[in-house]
């Protein structure tokens, strides 16, 4: 069902038929000429080191750019607050305003820069403008050229028309969507501070106490039989676990290795074309949970498919990463899931005892007393940190009877449903702040 607004005249400053997009708007239109300046300050290849390269994402974000040597032909400086967008990826929503940690910021001819008016346009106000759907709309009617390189010129871009609020009312509106933004990162700061007392409930129901701060001295003394390898890191995590105390814990500690299965994933390389078969990506496993989305195909074989499964109560960990900090990072495979294989770099924990849960493995491998076994475990090898399946067989974890186990896993998922659901209303919120941005200034 279609909706019809009804507006007067009176209340239009202008009423514009483009090529695909009407503004309707009760503010005076101004075009982006009027209200931004062309910056031409230019760079070249001595004082390129002195500029950070960046890239502008579809959502507006602006990013640092990993690039040591200076790009071809003509470079241009950004600023702090300058917007900036791509000529050819700006109708895909590349533009942005630069913040201040990336500047002096340096791009090429494709990224035209320029300063906005404070006596004119609020910075604030334009970092929402440029990010209503109307607003790109406008943008995409701009562009210009055949299909798949259509560009936005400078020219054309200056010539869009945007409704143009005066300075206080453009406070006003910042304000109150401001407000809005408020109310839902408050929501998401109650959902993550639910979720940490449910954690913190968890680790001391069973009676653990958290590891000490890793030693800061610049030097110490350490006995040989302390570590198993020559690692400055080692020592350190492995002096961290020598402070540890297990006093008051509840259950018997084991070694994971009595009571699961932990193997490899599949080495072979990624297919160049479809397959009916897919092999997990590493970023599929870091984040706490499963994401099958997160894949590449494989080849088709009997044996990766038997070797390699995914099965539900699979507990898979990330093997090696450049962050400490992802390596051993479990993912819990919720159900069964057909059609997909873990890789090499991947390892899998497959449980068969029933007295240990494999959700409690999954929670528990997140613990600060267990990430300190993981830590300590960890080689390093070309700027990677890496753990192998005898160190996950290795790991002690405290084990109480399965009952209590089943009960605190409730206790979690009661907890987790609950910040799930305060951070689907700050979703909610969100785009509800968007949209009351956007009718305000658009109608």
């Amino acid at each position: 069902m279609k909706q019809t607004r009804i507006v007067r005249w009176q209340e239009l400053a202008r009423w514009l038929p483009g090529s695909g997009t009407t503004i309707v708007s009760a503010y005076p239109l101004a075009p982006l000429g009027e209200v931004l300046t062309r910056r031409e300050e230019r760079v070249t290849p001595d004082t390129f080191a002195l500029h950070t390269p960046i890239t502008i994402r579809f959502t507006g974000a602006i990013e640092r750019r990993d690039r040591p040597e200076a790009f071809q032909g003509l470079m241009s400086a950004v600023q702090t607050g300058d917007l900036v967008f791509s000529k050819i990826d700006v109708r895909n929503g590349a533009i942005g305003l630069l913040p201040a940690a990336l500047a002096p910021a340096v791009v090429t001819s494709e990224y035209p820069v320029y300063t906005p008016d404070p006596e004119q346009v609020e910075v604030a106000f334009l970092a929402l403008l440029l990010r209503t759907p109307p607003f790109l709309a406008l943008l995409r009617d701009a562009a210009s050229g055949t299909s798949g390189r259509k560009r936005v010129s400078p020219a054309d871009f200056e010539a869009i028309e945007v409704p143009l609020p005066d300075l206080p009312e453009q406070r006003r509106l910042v304000a109150a969507y401001a407000a809005d933004r408020a109310a839902a990162e408050a929501l998401d700061a109650q959902a993550a501070a639910a979720e940490r007392a449910a954690v913190d409930a968890f680790e001391a129901a069973l009676g653990l106490v958290p590891p000490p701060d890793l030693p800061k001295r610049r030097a110490f003394v350490a006995r040989w039989r302390e570590f198993e390898r020559w690692s400055v890191s080692g020592v350190l995590h492995a002096q961290r676990l020598h402070g540890m105390s297990r006093e008051g814990s509840v259950g018997n500690w084991v070694t994971v290795g009595d009571y699961a299965d932990v193997i490899h994933g599949c080495s072979a390389g990624p297919s160049d074309v479809e397959t009916p078969l897919r092999v997990l990506k590493i970023s599929a496993v870091t984040r706490g949970y499963l994401r099958p989305d997160e894949h590449k195909f494989i080849a088709d074989r009997p044996e990766y498919r038997r070797l390699y499964d995914l099965r539900a109560g699979d507990v898979l960990m990330c093997r090696t990463n450049g962050t400490l900090a992802y390596v051993g990072a479990p993912a819990f495979v919720a159900q069964d899931v057909p059609n997909y294989i873990f890789p090499d770099k991947v390892m899998r924990a497959r449980i068969h005892n029933p007295d240990l849960l494999p959700e409690y493995l999954w929670q528990l491998l997140q613990l600060p007393t267990i990430r300190a076994q993981i830590e300590a475990a960890a080689r390093t090898a070309v700027g990677n940190f890496a753990i192998g399946g005898t160190d996950v067989e290795n790991l002690e974890i405290p084990l109480p009877p399965a009952e209590l186990q089943l009960s605190l896993m409730d206790d979690l998922r009661l907890a987790a449903v609950g910040a799930n659901d305060q951070r689907q209303q700050a979703t909610a919120a969100r785009h509800t702040a968007a949209v009351a941005f956007a009718k305000a200034i658009f109608g």
